[in-house]
């Protein structure tokens, strides 16, 4: 990240971390930093996920969501403080445009992840792990749907890394239906999706 001016690229960077939460003040020195304690950057399983429905994320969006800590660490470096920074994001791609019963990566979903995949390739080596989780609708068994979960988690992890990710950051999980999202009807379409967040 470049250095801003003290004009224009001051207001420019404040309204940047603003919109991810991001209080930056414009002081030289060493940054002020919020603990791990006040401001965790692992994301709550309990949390909601953001939908990316069938949209294609922004790169620097992705990254300030999946790892917002390093936001931090840029406005150091371009010689501000950084006073904290929201816990990381949840993201929830859907799964529905797979086939029935397959595994197979559907073409939305690649598109989608090569943006996921540009960001993790900048975070290789950094000891931190991102969760890829599996969910069904209830259709079919309850053996059943845990194992297409799986193998769809699966299916997305050797994506990402066939595309650049670091295989130690990636955890493949598959849950069946036992968590859907949309409650009041477990066969929603909605409920057949993965998510991907960070785990630490």
């Amino acid at each position: 990240m470049r250095t801003p001016s003290r004009t224009s690229g001051l207001d420019a960077l404040r309204h940047r971390w603003t919109a991810v939460g991001l209080l930056a003040v414009a002081l030289g020195g060493a940054p002020l930093l919020a603990s791990a304690e006040d401001t965790p950057s692992v994301v709550d399983p309990n949390a909601a996920a953001a939908d990316v429905g069938n949209a294609i994320p922004d790169v620097e969006s992705v990254k300030e969501g999946l790892f917002p800590e390093d936001q931090c660490k840029e406005l150091e470096a371009a010689g501000f403080k950084c006073m904290g920074f929201k816990p990381a994001i949840k993201y929830s791609l859907p799964a529905s445009s797979f086939a029935l019963g397959s595994s197979v990566v559907p073409e939305l979903l690649k598109r989608q992840l090569d943006v996921f995949a540009e960001v993790l390739r900048g975070k290789k080596g950094n000891g931190r792990e991102v969760k890829i989780v599996g969910h069904a609708d209830a259709s079919g068994s309850q053996q059943g749907n845990l194992s297409l979960s799986q193998r769809r988690a699966e299916s997305v992890r050797a994506y990402l890394i066939s595309k650049g990710a670091d295989p130690a950051m990636l955890t493949a999980v598959g849950l069946g239906s036992a968590a859907p999202k949309n409650k009041s009807d477990p066969f929603s379409p909605e409920n057949r999706r993965v998510e991907i967040g960070r785990a630490k």
